[in-house]
């Protein structure tokens, strides 16, 4: 998908966005502008609704109310298909548990998304490669799951969210799973690939620390954005 007509602005902007669940409101008429190139954290306590809002950005969930526009273009009315499409070809997603697929190697793992969007195995393969080399796993292409430690997985992971060269990676809670030392590492490896590629990262994460060692900070409660600050640089 492409805009040519896009030249400035927010790459991805909320506006009024709700989601319920229910009677209850996960996310209540949030406005939000993610720039390009933006690192942001979004903070706040369980049941707060950042993961609804970050599952909403990204097209998993269709919000109730409000416009989501992607390059100035209005996204969230496309249909399932579409929005598949978008999720495939302009977004990128890390997890907390990395979700990779335990049968194949780490190099089919960064190649799939190229593989499912018709890009032929010789190319895409080549490409996952490079950025695996990039995140320091050259020589382990083709392990599997299995046979990696918890931080490289996630670099797989991140590679994977990487390769196809997507406007926003969505990383949901990435070093959950990892401890300290090895989530500190795994988050400046994805802010350093992200920022090389010009991708916008929006981070959801209960870790403070990690969140004031990005850029910007967001703040939900409630269903709400109770507060913003921006940090003077990249920890990276």
């Amino acid at each position: 998908m492409s805009n040519p007509q896009w030249t400035s602005g927010p790459v991805l902007s909320g506006r009024g966005l709700v989601k319920r669940y229910g009677g209850q409101y996960a996310l209540a008429g949030i406005d939000i502008d993610i720039q390009p190139g933006d690192a942001v954290a979004i903070v706040g306590p369980s049941g707060s609704g950042k993961t609804s809002l970050l599952h909403v950005l990204a097209g998993i969930l269709r919000a109730d109310g409000g416009e989501i526009h992607l390059m100035g273009r209005r996204i969230d009315n496309l249909n399932e298909k579409k929005r598949s499409e978008l999720r495939r070809t302009e977004f990128g997603f890390v997890f907390q548990s990395g979700m990779l697929v335990s049968e194949l190697t780490a190099e089919e793992n960064v190649a799939l998304p190229s593989l499912l969007a018709g890009k032929a195995r010789r190319e895409s393969i080549a490409a996952g490669r490079e950025w695996l080399a990039r995140l320091g796993l050259a020589g382990k292409e083709t392990r599997r799951p299995g046979e990696l430690s918890g931080g490289e997985a996630q670099r797989v992971a991140i590679a994977r969210a990487l390769t196809h060269r997507p406007k926003v990676i969505f990383a949901d809670e990435p070093t959950g799973a990892l401890d300290t030392r090895t989530g500190r590492e795994t988050m400046q490896a994805l802010l350093g690939a992200a920022q090389e590629s010009g991708a916008a990262v929006i981070v959801v994460t209960h870790d403070r620390e990690l969140a004031e060692s990005m850029p910007k900070t967001v703040a939900i409660r409630d269903g709400l954005i109770a507060g913003a600050s921006q940090h003077k640089r990249l920890a990276v």
